[in-house]
């Protein structure tokens, strides 16, 4: 597991639990041991299953976890996420943080599945953004991936990405583009006007990132493009109307909503003593 989840993960668990879950040490016996299940509430695709194993170590492990289903799983109210036995105690203080990763996590996954769908036989490939809760990234776009989505770039560091500031910084389409090859990194530019348009493509630009036109506008700067680049559509982009960006010929259609606006889904966890 990539270090950064594991250090979400025990950021989370000493944010929740700091020196002790007092409720549960006040009244509730050190030998008390417990089985539990987590349980879907409404219909969702699942993620974050795998982050259990790593709360209930951090927390001094459980006797047994088993996992009912994987990441990417297309669940339905009523159906068993996993099961776990072990100390009471432990299976409490965990309980939050693990509803936590699953409810916001597999809402994230669910929301990637419903925007993949919609974009399914256009040829075009929906694609999450950087527009993440902070910290998060990395677990945000692992289930975005599972929901179906092609992951974006992880950050600023694994792609290049010149944006209307970075165009502005350095004063211009071409400046930008020029000053960017020598990193050996690949390089997509932001255009939102024609002369900028028709200046990067003169520039041998390979992948454009169309920004805030309204499908009608984006079609038709893409049949200027000709197959010259590839094209990337970005900017207000939602349910309603991706499939009808998608439909302009775009290569690729981008959208933030997927992590910041994805709504946590209804997980519950059911505890039974042993």
């Amino acid at each position: 597991m990539h270090s950064e989840i594991l250090d979400a993960v025990h950021r989370a668990l000493a944010e929740d639990i700091g020196s002790g879950d007092v409720t549960s040490q006040a009244c509730v016996p050190a030998d008390c041991r417990a089985s539990g299940y987590f349980l879907a509430r409404q219909s969702m695709v699942l993620a974050g299953v795998d982050l259990l194993a790593i709360i209930y170590e951090a927390r001094g492990g459980v006797e047994e976890l088993k996992l009912l289903h994987r990441d990417g799983d297309r669940l339905t109210e009523g159906d068993r996420i996993a099961t776990v036995r072990g100390p009471a105690r432990t299976l409490l203080e965990c309980e939050r943080v693990a509803l936590n990763f699953l409810q916001r996590l597999s809402g994230v996954a669910t929301l990637a599945h419903e925007f993949a769908c919609l974009v399914e036989g256009t040829g075009c490939k929906m694609l999450d953004t950087r527009k993440t809760t902070p910290g998060l990234r990395r677990l945000e776009k692992a289930a975005a991936a599972a929901g179906g989505v092609t992951n974006h770039r992880m950050g600023l560091f694994d792609a290049i990405l010149i944006k209307n500031n970075h165009i502005a910084a350095a004063g211009g389409v071409r400046q930008a583009m020029e000053n960017s090859r020598a990193a050996g990194l690949p390089i997509e530019i932001e255009v939102r006007a024609l002369d900028e348009l028709h200046e990067a493509l003169a520039c041998g630009a390979t992948h454009l990132l169309l920004d805030n036109l309204s499908p009608q506008q984006a079609a038709a700067w893409i049949h200027m493009v000709n197959g010259r680049a590839t094209v990337e559509l970005s900017g207000g982009i939602d349910l309603d109307n991706v499939r009808s960006y998608a439909e302009t010929g775009a290569d690729f259609v981008s959208s933030g909503a997927i992590t910041h606006s994805a709504k946590a889904v209804d997980i519950s966890f059911r505890l039974e003593l042993l």
